[in-house]
């Protein structure tokens, strides 16, 4: 049996066990992942055998569509043989990649798309594998893409991930520039700052000015939408979702409510010279007037939040944002803007999700609070069990898809758990072994002493790490780290 045959088997085994479903499905789709993510590419045996110096004139004789179609690799010009390789033994011919795998291959001339040595958010298919999009020879589409950037799922390359735009409520609103091709707005392999919305989202230009190449901003229907305030320099998508929303007008998930009912005159007078006018003398003075807890928080709290000094709008939205709490850019980004010593532990390969995929306010108070770095409880550890304990129960937001922690406090995405280990803790023992305290030791002989003192921080860090575990000081999980307590295993 040729390789070719024994691999083309394989997949179909691992095809029929998927298809019975239960554990043979579950070891089949992990096997099929690590397969499809990046593997060796395998030599296929040759059905005739060939010359090792075989020239492309006599690779087309058979292969005549792989230089043929409307975007044609511009490989195929300098020689099959400038990616591929002909190994023949025994009259035995093999067909392999020069590279050991398409993506290593594929950098040797894109050097520029190596994700390695790009700093900023890339997009995820063009880290591990450029034949996720991509033909290697031709394709009826630009750039040899695999589909066209538009069209309904089956059609658009884009929809093989992404959902945007497929499932929209009977209620909500949909962007017709979906319908023009994910290319009018974004350029994937567009990367850069990854803070700056123009290269986290790979967009082709930051808006508002990408906004206004569609939609004129002085049309008097986009006007009189906008209750007449100024409008034209604004980032269109604080407000606005730029592909669906569960609202009509493209509204965020999460809007405030005297912009969400229109009731724009209860902060707004009119413009005056083209610039906004508040109903109140700051900001800030304008947002107590509903929101006057939160100035009691600040002023009252033992620890104050520095950043909560200033005005509400330094760190909130206004009128609407894709998270609870309506921050300016997101939950994270908010807060690094000055929490710069925090932002540089991202880069560090492994994050802690609160810290740098949702939300700093999992952890910390951000209007102040009465506990050592803002936190939401007085001990580390019943910070970390509110979400790793055995007992956590986040509590369910009725018609949102939000779950809530500590007693409400603290809202996160209903998925959020699908991320989140439980540990199996029981009496203070339990972790990362079997009986292993994680709660301070006692004196035997007095038991008001500590003789050993231990939380979640004696072992973790809270924010990130080179290594996964995030343990401290980087280090790696293994006996070499335990014996920085446990003496007795370097003896």
């Amino acid at each position: 049996m040729t390789e070719v045959e024994t691999a083309g088997g394989m997949y179909k085994r691992l095809a029929s066990r998927i298809a019975r479903g239960g554990w043979a499905a579950h070891f089949a789709l992990v096997t099929l992942g690590v397969l499809l993510a990046g593997s060796p590419a395998r030599a296929v045996v040759h059905p005739v055998t060939l010359d090792p110096k075989t020239d492309s004139a006599k690779c087309l004789e058979c292969h005549a569509d792989k230089a043929k179609g409307k975007s044609v690799h511009s490989a195929i010009a300098t020689g099959c043989l400038s990616c591929h390789e002909i190994r023949t033994n025994r009259d035995i011919t093999h067909i392999k990649l020069i590279e050991p795998t398409p993506v290593k291959l594929c950098l040797q001339c894109h050097a520029d798309k190596d994700a390695s040595q790009i700093k900023g958010h890339v997009h995820p298919p063009a880290v591990r594998d450029c034949l996720t999009c991509h033909s290697p020879h031709s394709s009826d589409n630009k750039n040899q893409l695999l589909k066209p950037l538009s069209g309904g799922k089956g059609e658009n390359l884009c929809l093989q991930c992404h959902n945007t735009g497929v499932d929209v409520p009977a209620k909500g609103s949909r962007h017709p520039a979906l319908d023009m091709g994910c290319d009018t707005c974004h350029v994937m392999h567009k990367t850069g700052e990854s803070q700056e919305i123009e290269f986290k989202d790979h967009l082709t230009k930051a808006p508002p000015a990408l906004c206004l190449d569609c939609h004129d901003a002085k049309d008097p229907a986009l006007v009189a939408a906008h209750k007449g305030q100024p409008f034209e320099k604004a980032n269109c998508v604080t407000c606005h979702n730029p592909h669906q929303s569960a609202r009509p007008k493209l509204m965020q998930a999460f809007v405030h409510m005297p912009f969400g009912d229109g009731q724009c005159d209860t902060c707004h007078k009119p413009p005056k010279d083209g610039k906004v006018v508040l109903t109140a003398a700051s900001p800030k003075e304008l947002c107590l007037t509903c929101h006057a807890d939160k100035g009691k928080e600040i002023e009252n709290a033992k620890v104050p939040h520095p950043g909560a000094m200033g005005d509400c709008t330094d760190c909130h939205n206004p009128h609407a944002s894709r998270q609870p709490g309506l921050p300016k850019t997101d939950a994270v980004n908010i807060c690094l803007g000055c929490h710069t010593e925090i932002a540089e532990l991202a880069k560090k390969r492994v994050h802690h999700q609160p810290a740098f995929e949702q939300s700093c306010s999992i952890c910390h108070t951000p209007h102040g609070g009465n506990n050592e770095h803002l936190l939401r409880v007085s001990s580390p550890n019943a910070l970390c069990l509110e979400c790793h304990g055995p007992d956590a129960r986040p509590t369910p937001v009725a018609n949102e898809p939000l779950v809530t922690i500590f007693n409400g406090q603290v809202k996160l995405p209903e998925n959020y758990f699908a991320k989140v280990s439980r540990l199996p803790i029981k009496y203070g023992l339990g972790h990362p072994v079997d009986r292993h305290p994680v709660v301070d030791q006692m004196d035997p002989n007095d038991n008001t002493k500590v003789r050993v003192a231990i939380n979640c921080l004696t072992c973790h860090q809270p924010h990130s790490s080179t290594q996964p575990g995030l343990l401290l000081n980087d280090q790696a999980n293994n006996t070499a780290f335990c014996s920085t307590c446990h003496k007795s295993f370097t003896r």
